[in-house]
């Protein structure tokens, strides 16, 4: 029996159920095991009294300390965070306050491993533990936690030691593991562990009767991610502009969601574009299915879910060259273009005009199945704890 102590900051709850569903999904199906015993730790960061009753912490703070969620032992410690200027003391903070309560829950669930699931502040955090506690420790890049806080100065040198610290290290493509190397990581200390899909929930339906049950026709276009400059809508949006009839649907919610409306009334596409906001993930299987293509300009990527699960719907794909774009894309699923309007266009253009046939699409994708990864999953922690695992 291997025992998994799954620490992240990103994990839904009840006040955020869409937060990191990516890693609720991977910890369920390692959990699913017979030969796993798992519990997840998903700290919250609240500032310090007044600031631990502002609004934006509010609902976060009301959460159980502790709960099943889903069929998982949840533990939901606070750490404190200081905003906007303390992000280089989260780690460093957050290891203090979990602790005390680590140590507590080891009389009772002796955990063999620390699976950190996204390398900031969670990596850092989890080798501090791990040193504390004589644990050992594996860490997952993402994404955004190479691309963004690896460079960031005051961040990126904990990062790196961390990963130095650890005892094995996971990325989500071959393209991150070359990123994380660049950064100054150990590459031979770096497999390689992609996501997984539902291919029971994400699969094509009749792509008319999907879009009639939305109330439209015509060509349909999807970008699903969250509203932020990095995934690129308002490119989105100025491509669809180049194409007529074509209705956007944005998928997703966040900070630009204004400017975003903004530039859609600005390009005369208003009536065009649907923001659906955040969606369950049966509503966004629905969605992608209805989609004639899933268009994606994003700046940077690990390697995106939403790739993923488009083709696993037998929707076409146009993105960026970016991340593990090519590892998850052939030629005949989808386009890898500039991020450019005109060439973003004239990728979709091609795809609305020659469709690709959506089970050759889905079979494309086939590799990336949840037993699969879970496997890999399971296999690595063991190595890192030094578990053998039974014949």
């Amino acid at each position: 029996m291997l025992r998994v102590l799954t620490l992240s900051t990103l994990f839904p709850n009840a006040a955020q159920p869409r937060l990191g569903l990516f890693v609720e999904r991977q910890t369920a199906a390692l959990a699913a095991r017979s030969d796993v015993a798992l519990q997840v730790v998903a700290p919250r960061g609240i500032p310090w009294w007044p600031l631990s009753r502002h609004p934006h912490y509010a609902a976060r703070a009301a959460l159980p300390e502790s709960e099943n969620w889903n069929g998982l032992r949840l533990h939901r410690p606070r750490y404190p965070v200081v905003p906007a200027i303390g992000h280089r003391w989260t780690a460093r903070f957050m290891a203090a306050a979990l602790l005390p309560m680590l140590r507590r829950l080891r009389e009772s669930f002796p955990f063999d491993v620390i699976d950190a699931e996204f390398f900031w502040p969670d990596g850092p955090a989890a080798t501090r533990l791990g040193a504390a506690l004589g644990v050992p420790v594996s860490i997952k890049a993402r994404g955004s936690d190479i691309h963004l806080w690896g460079e960031r100065p005051g961040i990126a040198g904990q990062i790196r030691a961390a990963a130095a610290a650890a005892g094995g290290l996971l990325a989500v493509s071959e393209a991150l593991k070359a990123d994380m190397v660049r950064i100054g990581m150990d590459g031979g200390r770096i497999r390689v562990h992609y996501t997984g899909v539902d291919f029971d929930l994400f699969r094509p339906r009749d792509r008319a009767t999907a879009k009639a049950e939305l109330g439209l026709d015509g060509p349909l276009i999807a970008t699903v991610g969250a509203l932020i400059p990095g995934k690129g809508q308002a490119i989105a949006l100025r491509t669809v502009a180049a194409i007529p009839d074509a209705t956007l649907i944005l998928v997703g919610d966040g900070p630009d969601r204004e400017v975003l409306a903004r530039l859609a009334d600005q390009l005369g596409i208003a009536q065009r574009v649907r923001f659906a906001g955040s969606q369950p993930p049966d509503r966004v299987a629905r969605l992608l299915a209805a989609a004639d293509v899933m268009l994606l300009p994003s700046r940077a990527e690990g390697l995106a879910n939403a790739w993923i699960e488009a083709l696993a719907c037998g929707t076409p794909v146009v993105t960026c060259d970016v991340g593990g774009a090519r590892e998850a894309i052939a030629p005949e699923s989808g386009r890898l273009v500039e991020r450019e309007p005109g060439a973003l266009a004239a990728a979709v253009r091609d795809l609305l005009e020659q469709p690709p046939d959506p089970p050759r699409l889905r079979a494309s994708v086939e590799r990336f199945s949840w037993t699969r990864n879970s496997g890999a999953l399971f296999e690595h922690l063991s190595e890192v704890a030094g578990v053998r695992p039974a014949a």
